[in-house]
């Protein structure tokens, strides 16, 4: 059963330690304008020697599975409205910083063939797409996917099955005040809690990176990334606590600080 996978389990999680690189990692050579391309892919991974990057996905009215962050396209491209009530032929044409075109998960998964890649799932159309490029690119062993939502999360291990490692995310352990329903998400074949350390739901500002949840990640053999660290002071801290990974925009600190404790 999938349920009885622990991360160490799955050759995703076979590194001491995970840094990994947000929506590719726009560091100043690159430009923040430019994330989640391919250029910022390949800066991440060619230039800067990173093993993991992040992306979240969407897909087409038609089922085009895209590696971008916003259900929109508005924000980050020369073209306007939602992905999911567009066909791939209009979306093509949109370019990110007016420049670069929005990458596929199938140009990410060729462009960047030994890179290990987390994968956020935005939309409920972009489950089956993503079940079928991780199949078609053999890609099993280096992705990990995740989703804010648990009823995505749980379709998408129904349809994929216990090959690829799967994630909680902030919904899953700090939505419900974080510890009651921390227990019901350990077991339910999750290897990662991927979280921030803090975040506001409702009026209510709640800590959600707490030794509690690290013991019960070490007694469970599960990992926990955090999201998304910028500050070098805060990844050093984070470190010292014993994360298992971070998410990052300023990725050449980042490298920086892992090559310093021999984590890189």
């Amino acid at each position: 059963m999938s349920g009885s996978r622990n991360a160490s389990d799955y050759a995703f999680f076979d590194v001491p330690f995970s840094a990994f690189a947000h929506r590719g990692g726009c560091d100043d050579s690159v430009g923040e304008e430019f994330e989640n391309s391919l250029l910022a892919f390949r800066h991440a991974v060619d230039d800067l020697g990173y093993r993991y990057v992040e992306t979240d996905v969407h897909a087409t009215s038609d089922g085009e599975l895209l590696a971008f962050h916003d259900m929109r396209l508005d924000r980050v491209t020369d073209q306007r409205g939602a992905i999911a009530k567009l066909e791939w032929a209009q979306v093509r044409a949109a370019r990110i910083g007016g420049r670069e075109p929005i990458p596929t998960m199938d140009e990410v998964f060729e462009a960047l063939p030994e890179a290990r890649i987390n994968i956020d799932i935005k939309e409920s159309n972009a489950i089956t797409p993503l079940v079928r490029a991780i199949r078609r690119h053999n890609a099993h062993d280096r992705v990990c996917v995740a989703s804010f939502s648990p009823l995505r999360l749980a379709a998408f291990r129904r349809a994929m099955g216990p090959r690829v490692a799967t994630s909680a995310s902030l919904c899953a352990v700090a939505w419900s005040s974080f510890v009651p329903v921390l227990p019901r998400f350990v077991n339910a074949g999750v290897q990662a809690f991927q979280i921030p350390v803090r975040q506001r739901i409702g009026p209510a500002d709640i800590t959600v990176l707490t030794r509690g949840l690290l013991r019960t990640a070490r007694g469970r053999d599960m990992r926990v990334h955090v999201w998304t660290i910028d500050d070098p002071d805060q990844m050093r801290s984070l470190m010292d606590a014993g994360v298992d990974g971070i998410v990052s925009n300023r990725i050449a600190e980042l490298k920086a600080l892992c090559m310093d404790r021999g984590l890189w």
